[in-house]
């Protein structure tokens, strides 16, 4: 798994691009841009979101869940930004009801648990996973440990 507290996005792009082996002159047709503007375009870390969707779409892949994920470890919801600003006073913005832990997310914490580099306890205090949540996954993950 990727660093996920720093994120250089263009990395990531020109590592799914050597995966399908893209011809470049396909990706300049996509993006109706010349060759010089897109190798300009992958040398920046972080990127314009339509143009990252633009690519998420043409390479089959969502960069945008690299920022979730992130998201989920380092800055996970708080319960007031969890749909409930005031008691009198109700955000418009779309609100979830629970953070969404992928295979990654799971994987990257026992890994952590498993090689030591945290303690459980510092996983639960640092990227706020419910006690029973981590321990659960312990248990399904055990024959790894």
């Amino acid at each position: 798994m990727n660093n996920l507290k720093s994120i250089n996005i263009s990395h990531l792009i020109k590592q799914r691009l050597e995966e399908l082996d893209m011809d470049m002159d396909r990706i300049c047709n996509f993006f109706k841009y010349e060759r010089e503007k897109v190798e300009e375009i992958l040398q920046q870390e972080s990127m314009d979101t339509e143009i990252l969707l633009k690519w998420s779409k043409l390479l089959e892949y969502d960069f945008f869940r690299i920022y979730t994920q992130h998201l989920i470890l380092y800055a996970p919801q708080s319960k007031i930004s969890s749909g409930k600003l005031t008691k009198n006073r109700k955000t418009l913005l779309p609100t979830f009801r629970k953070n969404i832990y992928t295979k990654e997310i799971i994987d990257f914490i026992l890994e952590e648990v498993d090689k030591k580099e945290k303690t459980k306890q510092q996983i639960i205090d640092e990227y706020r996973i419910p006690k029973t949540t981590l321990f659960k996954w312990i248990a399904k993950h055990k024959e790894n440990f």
